[in-house]
């Protein structure tokens, strides 16, 4: 199983900012706009990550044991940005970061071995519908 399902820890460490464009009242399938508050005349930030105790409303887990994304399909662009470490060859210091502020074990290129025993035969880890991540999208000019 994707180690992200049983973290959520990076969506209660930080502030959730993008510009208003990914936001559903610009475009289809975008961020739903209920879920936001603006930060600045360019950035909406996700309610619940402007300030302490960050928890990103969309968020429904209990860190460390289950972890999902209620907007998961619409999330904004800096979610897509943030990978978890070793997903993909390398370590990520913000995933790094959030799972250490609870208490979590940093993620090592063995959490990942789910993916051959799910006979991923390719460079597509969510093939089997067990991974939270997507292909990022295309940035929305600013």
């Amino acid at each position: 199983m994707h180690p992200c399902l049983t973290c959520g820890a990076c969506c209660t460490q930080y502030r959730v900012a993008f510009h208003w464009m990914e936001s559903d009242e610009f475009a289809q399938g975008g961020v739903p706009a209920e879920l936001t508050e603006r930060l600045d005349p360019h950035r909406l930030c996700m309610r619940g990550t402007r300030s302490a105790p960050v928890r990103c409303v969309a968020l429904d887990a209990e860190i460390g044991v289950r972890s999902r994304c209620s907007i998961h399909p619409h999330r904004p662009s800096v979610c897509r940005q943030v990978d978890a470490s070793w997903e993909f060859g390398a370590p990520s210091p913000q995933c790094d970061r959030a799972r250490l502020a609870h208490g979590l074990p940093v993620l090592n290129a063995g959490d990942w071995r789910w993916r051959d025993d799910a006979g991923n035969d390719d460079s597509h880890p969510d093939d089997n519908g067990n991974s939270p991540s997507s292909p990022p999208l295309t940035p929305i000019a600013a």
